[in-house]
């Protein structure tokens, strides 16, 4: 992959244009392609074709086509979210076939190489009509997932994972709410007349005794491939965070709903909280948790909008986004 000007990138910035990442940096990007094609050819694999990139102010993506194989994926992530390539390579042994398993990590540069995963699930809702059971099994995928790693919560967070835990969410509320400067007056005196109840809400949901585990935070179709019928592997793990894990329906959920309509919210949390049952907790309490869980995901989310690069972070308006996401605790739950 050394410089030839025939295969000069593709780059998208999206919505971005001003966005400064370190793909900027020349020496960055050429100590990049070099880590890159060392890699693959430990592999007995080889580079070929343009590269296409992505850069936005959270992540620099690049697909990286391999001479026949199709291609592979290449992510830098800002500090905040450094332990992506960690948490994923550790998923990998965890939960195997249920993630991407890295071809090679750099946790010091906070670089990820990963095999393609396949068609993403957004690819096939747009193609094909689908029912709406896949989200069924997709979910009760995933919180299976969550249920597993639930013993590895302590080296989650060992790994750089940050922590939202029950308890501590209070905590998460006032500091977002403190350092929000994108607030309007009406909205923040809103947020500051819930402090009582965000409280309550999570002592509440500490007392139902669920152990707090890993959540996405991002789980929408395109953080899933979708290789076979029924299955699904999951991916991009950079707003990951160690809460309580029924803060991982709220995004799925909304989306399946925005497609078929709020009547298969009931079934799709049943289908989520299926490998919860058997615990000592009645199917009431089960589905109480889920509720305090769907507000108060709004606040994991809020908080990851806070990793950027720091370059981006200084020149991008993403904070006015964070400040969305902590006004969703004031919507009531579906469900």
């Amino acid at each position: 992959m050394r410089h030839d000007p025939a295969r000069e990138p593709t780059v998208d910035r999206g919505r971005y244009t001003d966005t400064v990442t370190p793909w900027e940096q020349e020496d960055w990007r050429a100590a990049v392609l070099v880590w890159v094609e060392d890699a693959l050819a430990a592999q007995g694999l080889r580079t070929t074709g343009r590269l296409w990139v992505r850069l936005r102010p959270w992540s620099v993506l690049v697909r990286v086509a391999v001479a026949g194989r199709g291609a592979v994926w290449f992510k830098a992530n800002p500090p905040a979210s450094g332990f992506e390539g960690a948490l994923t390579a550790a998923l990998a042994r965890w939960v195997p076939g249920q993630v991407l398993a890295p071809l090679a990590v750099d946790t010091d540069r906070r670089w990820l190489l990963l095999p393609d995963g396949g068609e993403l699930f957004r690819d096939v809702l747009e193609r094909e009509p689908v029912e709406p059971r896949a989200w069924e099994s997709l979910l009760d995928q995933y919180a299976a997932l969550q249920h597993a790693v639930t013993a590895h919560t302590a080296e989650i967070g060992r790994l750089g994972v940050p922590g939202a835990r029950t308890p501590e969410l209070p905590d998460v509320f006032e500091a977002l709410l403190g350092a929000s400067q994108a607030l309007r007056p009406e909205d923040r005196a809103r947020l500051v007349r819930l402090r009582p109840r965000v409280a309550d809400w999570c002592a509440e949901l500490a007392a139902l005794g669920v152990a707090d585990s890993l959540d996405h935070a991002d789980l929408h179709e395109g953080q899933l491939f979708h290789p076979a019928p029924n299955r699904f592997t999951f991916f991009d793990w950079g707003d990951a965070v160690v809460s309580h894990p029924f803060c991982s329906l709220r995004v799925p959920a909304r989306r399946a709903a925005d497609r078929y309509g709020p009547g298969v919210l009931p079934r799709l949390r049943d289908a989520y909280l299926e490998p919860w049952t058997g615990s000592g907790r009645t199917p009431v309490e089960l589905r109480r948790a889920v509720s305090l869980a769907w507000r108060l995901s709004a606040l994991g989310r809020a908080r990851a909008w806070g990793r950027l690069f720091p370059a981006a972070a200084a020149a991008t308006p993403l904070a006015g986004q964070s400040a969305a996401s902590l006004l969703e605790l004031l919507e009531e739950p579906p469900l």
